[in-house]
């Protein structure tokens, strides 16, 4: 395994082929048993041992076993895996998990070097593969890949601008509401470049156009996940999925399937969100992971 971090702008040189023995038209090299088990449209995940949740270090990190299900789901061993906003590298750790290749962008270079501390200490993977983290904005990813090398990407961006705001934890309890994060902004950056600092619309517009972007990348049939959630702000819902899923149909998509993502177990005393008269959901209790595809030819 080798993990490096790129800086200049030119095509990266990694393999993108297959290395296992699966059928030529097989989606993945799971099993029927396998196959069957994922077509569940709920899923659950736990934070495990080499999970990072130190919010200082990052202040959104989802669990390696995410990616990792999709990675599975989607592609094949030796194949090319992409995050485009791949922050600390959980992608990158379940790519090698699973004996895929990846490449992850980020413009933070602090988080690409963790990330590659992260990696450089994981010892699942016995086969060889790279990963590569990129210190660019996500819009700059046609510079560095060629066109149809992709299997498929797999990323969490950042929630348009949730982070940048006081924290009030109002979806926890008693003393629970008040800990280190309480009254604090959290957020990834003050670059105008980052997802982190949009408002709802420009947000999924962004996406729609570095995704653009990607679509020449993907192979046909290639699978784009998004892992993201709707806000809540000034008593109005702010459904962040939907326009997304708008900018991404815009710029040549098909949406496959909306999976969600069962947080209930991750969530404990929480607080009580508008009894006796205004019925909201807990968005700490679900968050929705979108499938596209590119079309097929």
């Amino acid at each position: 395994m080798t993990a490096s971090i790129v800086k200049q702008k030119k095509k990266l040189k990694i393999n993108t082929e297959r290395t296992c023995d699966c059928e030529p038209n097989h989606t993945n090299c799971l099993t029927a048993k396998e196959w069957t088990k994922s077509q569940v449209a709920v899923w659950e995940f736990a934070y495990k041992k080499r999970d990072t949740r130190d919010k200082k270090i990052h202040p959104a990190v989802f669990p390696i076993d995410l990616p990792a299900k999709c990675i599975k789901m989607f592609s094949h061993e030796g194949e090319l895996i992409l995050d485009p906003f791949v922050g600390i590298g959980s992608t990158l750790v379940a790519a090698k998990d699973f004996h895929r290749n990846a490449v992850g962008f980020d413009l933070k270079l602090e988080y690409l070097n963790y990330a590659k501390t992260r990696l450089q200490q994981e010892t699942l993977d016995k086969k060889p593969t790279q990963q590569i983290m990129v210190n660019d904005e996500a819009h700059n990813i046609p510079k560095y890949q060629e066109e149809e090398s992709l299997a498929m990407t797999v990323t969490s961006p950042p929630y348009s601008n949730i982070l940048n705001r006081p924290r009030k934890n109002k979806s926890r309890r008693g003393d629970l509401r008040k800990n280190e994060q309480y009254d604090k902004v959290e957020q990834y950056s003050n670059d105008p470049h980052d997802l982190g600092t949009m408002e709802a619309k420009p947000y999924a517009n962004a996406i729609g156009e570095i995704y653009e972007g990607i679509l020449p990348l993907l192979r046909p049939k290639a699978h784009a996940i998004i892992n993201l959630t709707d806000l809540w702000w000034e008593n109005k819902r702010i459904p962040i999925h939907l326009y997304t899923i708008e900018a991404m149909q815009d710029v040549g998509y098909e949406l496959r399937n909306i999976i969600i993502w069962d947080r209930r177990n991750l969530v404990n005393r929480v607080g009580i969100f508008g009894w006796p008269n205004n019925y909201i959901t807990f968005g700490t209790t679900f968050e929705y992971i979108l499938d596209f595809w590119r079309p097929p030819k």
